[in-house]
């Protein structure tokens, strides 16, 4: 894990509403050696007015733990942060337009990259093709990952660009074809523009009120380089901390890499929307059951291996068949090494969309981590969203079931998967609490814990992501309207001054509601971002 160096300076905050535990009605909060000190009222705040470097006058402002966001590709976000973004294109037409129109604005870019098509919501419903991308370009090369980054269309030049016999068939390209054109694409870009995509990823989760990221590189999706930079740059500047993921079956070398678990996206299947993702029947729109990349064996041998050298292990795994492996796989590390150790190791699972009763016992039973997205279900799911289309209303409806998770004593991280969904830890709170299947939906106190102090359990830590005395002071300051404890119903009760409920309200997220805007975020008691203005 990375931090910055400079030292951090005695504060107090006053006048405002502290989220804490160990005060629900807390108002004031001292930050000494990078640590909450303390938390308690403005009237005994006075007390230490005298022994601290800086006093900040709250004005009624919010202070939360900064969010963790627990999946993250940060190169890839930076890129599509100052890139091309298609996410918002509401058709092919428009979409090619804004090729055309990005080609012509980079004159000098060896490769153009974008990211974020997503067909199933066009007209039509088809990509681009390789034609109308080569005429969009003037023939250069040019590579577009669809918004799960699991398959991705290129120009003849890019495929030109990239070694070995790929199967130039008009269509999006998959699995390790896709692989190695992304290779192909990402090793144009030069250490400075990756320096530069990173910082302007890490600045705009700052800006969010995020102060820690799960970095999930590996060789298939960036490099060595991209990974052991990212980590360097962020012990080296102010900014969100980085735990680094490195998604690959040498374990040796994941540590090497200064990662703390081979995990994240190593890749059991592939995705949903690009007929990746590996599920026991049929997908309703096409012929075939995904894709599998590691068998139950496999998993077993990693998380043996990852368990026995003291790191996580960790596996992406989306479709119902390709959870049933992990879940087979860990069973029998468990039944070599004894139960114990492997709960111990907080195994994790990333996104862990198609679960069933019987698998989400066995997250319970074995330990697992559920890392996973609440706006993959806002962005795909309902009676006719991407999840229905692919799999069938009733299927689709069984996706993402985290009241489940919860019930069963799963621990939950939440993250945005960015760029896959943006950076957006307030509207992922929303997602989870106002899920688009109703039995699926969380209090908005549970989803708030799954994104702060969640995303810190799911490193091995336990005292952090919570303003309690003694904890990191990472946190971020915000302006909102008024606090309310709000339940998966849809209820909300007003905040109350009544001690004896004890329970610390939280902004209203109820749908058409304004977010909570960041003021500034600390990390470690260091100022990373302050709003213009404030």
């Amino acid at each position: 894990m990375s931090e910055p160096t400079a030292q951090p300076k005695t504060v107090l905050l006053r006048r405002g509403e502290v989220h804490s535990p160990a005060d629900p009605f807390a108002t004031a909060m001292v930050v000494e050696r990078g640590q909450v000190a303390w938390v308690g009222s403005e009237g005994a705040a006075d007390a230490f007015a005298d022994g601290v470097d800086e006093v900040v006058d709250l004005d009624g402002a919010l202070v939360t733990p900064a969010f963790t966001d627990a999946h993250v590709h940060t190169t890839a976000t930076g890129l599509a942060l100052t890139g091309l973004d298609l996410s918002g294109a509401p058709s092919l037409e428009a979409a090619l337009a804004l090729v055309r129109e990005f080609a012509a604005a980079r004159p000098h870019d060896r490769v153009l990259l974008g990211h974020g098509w997503d067909a199933s919501r066009w007209p039509g419903g088809r990509p681009p093709t390789r034609a109308e991308l080569d005429e969009a370009t003037g023939n250069r090369p040019l590579y577009l990952s669809r918004i799960d980054v699991h398959s991705a269309v290129v120009s003849t030049a890019l495929l030109d660009m990239t070694p070995g016999d790929l199967d130039a068939v008009d269509a999006p390209l998959v699995a390790g074809a896709h692989h190695a054109v992304r290779a192909t694409a990402l090793a144009a870009i030069t250490p400075a523009q990756r320096t530069e995509a990173q910082r302007a990823a890490l600045a705009h989760a700052a800006s969010l009120g995020i102060g820690a990221v799960h970095e999930c590189g590996g060789p298939d999706i960036s490099s060595e380089d991209d990974f052991t930079g990212l980590l360097r740059l962020a012990a080296e500047e102010a900014g969100p901390r980085v735990v680094g993921y490195w998604a690959e079956q040498d374990v040796e070398k994941a540590r090497e890499l200064g990662a703390i678990g081979a995990a994240g996206d190593l890749f059991v299947d592939g995705a949903l929307g690009s007929h990746t993702a590996c599920v026991h029947q049929p997908y309703a729109d096409a012929a075939h059951t995904g894709t599998a990349y590691l068998d139950a064996a496999a998993v077993a041998a990693h998380v043996t291996a990852c368990t026995e050298a003291g790191l996580q292990a960790g596996f992406h795994a989306i479709g119902d068949a390709a959870v049933a492996a992990v879940v087979e796989g860990v069973r029998a590390a468990a039944e070599k090494l004894g139960l114990a150790r492997i709960r111990a190791a907080r195994h994790r699972v990333e996104h862990a969309e198609m679960l069933t009763p019987e698998t989400i016992a066995a997250f319970a039973e074995l330990g697992l981590t559920a890392s996973v997205q609440p706006a993959f279900d806002a962005l795909w799911g309902g009676e006719d969203g991407m999840y229905a289309q692919r799999l069938g209303a009733e299927r689709a409806r069984s996706l993402n079931p985290f009241a489940a998770l919860l019930r069963a004593g799963v621990p939950l991280a939440f993250g945005s998967d960015s760029p896959v969904t943006p950076l957006d830890p307030w509207g992922t709170v929303r997602a989870a609490a106002f899920h688009r299947t109703p039995e699926h939906r969380v209090s908005v106190r549970a989803a708030f814990t799954a994104h702060t102090r969640g995303g810190w359990r799911a490193t091995g830590r336990d005292d952090a992501g919570v303003l309690v005395p003694g904890a990191p002071a990472d946190y971020a300051v915000w302006r909102t309207d008024e606090l309310v404890v709000q339940a998966p119903d849809d209820r909300v009760a007003r905040w109350s001054t009544d001690p004896r409920s004890g329970t610390p309200g939280l902004p209203d997220l109820s749908p058409g509601r304004e977010l909570p805007t960041c003021l500034s975020t600390v990390v470690g008691g260091r100022t990373v971002f302050v709003r213009p203005g404030e």
